[in-house]
């Protein structure tokens, strides 16, 4: 499909795909089924996230014989968060949505996600509210990860960890995706002022396979969330993060060894028998102290230096209504009107 047939698109499907061969054409047909329902100029994003088991093959037989499917195939297997992040820096919709291709998210929910973005709201996530995945190694942990999620992000999402989304593009598309980060777009979405909404969505068991993931992916979200409240809270002020912990370990470190000081001087004990311990914890929290406000003071140049070399702004202009637009037509006389008093 050339660039100018795309350009009046105004859905795409982002599906990343790694070893679902035995649901892809039926996935396939279940998609083609719901976007020939909505009658809206439409794409099918497949990406081939290195797969071995014949998703490849299979794919390249859908994309001689569809028009609206296009395959994006990487050269490894990547992970989910890169593969989406092709699919969506290759979608040409003015809407996206994303979704898993192992049949757990039906497409037939689709036009659900879509009548509630048309509410006016930038992101519609779906909301696995009665989840069918096993109790402890993957609802338990989804459980308190979102809840984690929304109390550090601001963000009052169910379920963030879902693939199925629906975005809007200009949105979707300003994010940058790094590591393991899609599961958290919506709270990295809320630091543009992106408006977010969920719709109840069915959470299927999946009809091939098992998992890719299990529980041992818990501290690789662990580790995610701490990078996620950072890059919300502190990303643009590294110093207002590093700069506290410096300052209080200075400190203690100060008063600390003041006290030894004062002890060695007005009882004449000796330091290094009596508070040796103390006195090397003060040197070690006055240097760590250092250190900190020096690594915030560098990472405060590192993010000047970033957001000056992409001409990035620290603020993002709210979507209104366009209006039309007024011509300026030269200066005009101003009617000023008469005053009682010596000067009429």
């Amino acid at each position: 499909m050339s660039r100018s047939a795309r350009s009046g698109l105004q859905l795409s499907i982002v599906v990343p795909l790694y070893n679902e061969a035995g649901t892809l054409e039926e996935l396939h047909r279940r998609l083609t089924a719901v976007l020939f329902r909505l009658g809206v100029p439409s794409e099918i994003v497949y990406v081939d996230d290195g797969s071995s088991d014949g998703t490849a093959e299979a794919l390249d037989d859908l994309a001689a014989r569809a028009p609206h499917v296009r395959v994006i195939p990487l050269a490894r297997n990547y992970g989910q968060t890169a593969a989406l992040a092709a699919g969506f820096d290759a979608a040409a919709g003015e809407v996206i949505v994303a979704m898993d291709g192992h049949l757990q998210h039906a497409p037939e929910e689709i036009p659900k996600l879509l009548a509630k973005l048309d509410e006016g709201y930038d992101i519609v996530s779906g909301w696995r509210e009665q989840r069918a995945d096993n109790l402890w190694t993957r609802r338990v942990p989804s459980k308190i990860a979102n809840w984690l999620m929304a109390k550090l992000s601001g963000v009052s999402l169910h379920d963030f960890g879902t693939t199925f989304k629906a975005y809007r593009a200009p949105v979707i598309k300003r994010i940058r995706l790094h590591g393991e980060l899609h599961r958290f777009i919506p709270a990295l979405a809320s630091w543009d002022g992106a408006r977010m909404a969920e719709v109840p969505i069915a959470n299927i068991p999946r009809p091939q396979n098992q998992s890719h993931y299990g529980l041992s992916r818990t501290w690789r979200v662990a580790a995610d969330l701490i990078t996620v409240r950072f890059l919300l809270a502190y990303v643009t002020r590294p110093l207002h993060f590093f700069g506290p912990l410096g300052f209080s370990a200075v400190a203690a470190g100060v008063l600390s060894g003041g006290w030894v000081l004062l002890t060695k001087l007005f009882t004449g004990a000796p330091v290094f028998l009596a508070h040796g311990p103390l006195l090397l914890l003060s040197a070690v929290l006055v240097q760590t102290g250092i250190v900190l406000i020096g690594l915030g003071l560098l990472a405060e140049l590192l993010i000047r230096i970033y957001m000056d070399g992409r001409r990035h702004r620290i603020y993002t202009v709210a979507r209104r209504e366009r209006r039309a637009r007024q011509v300026w037509g030269g200066p005009q006389p101003i009617e000023v009107p008469a005053r009682s008093g010596v000067l009429q």
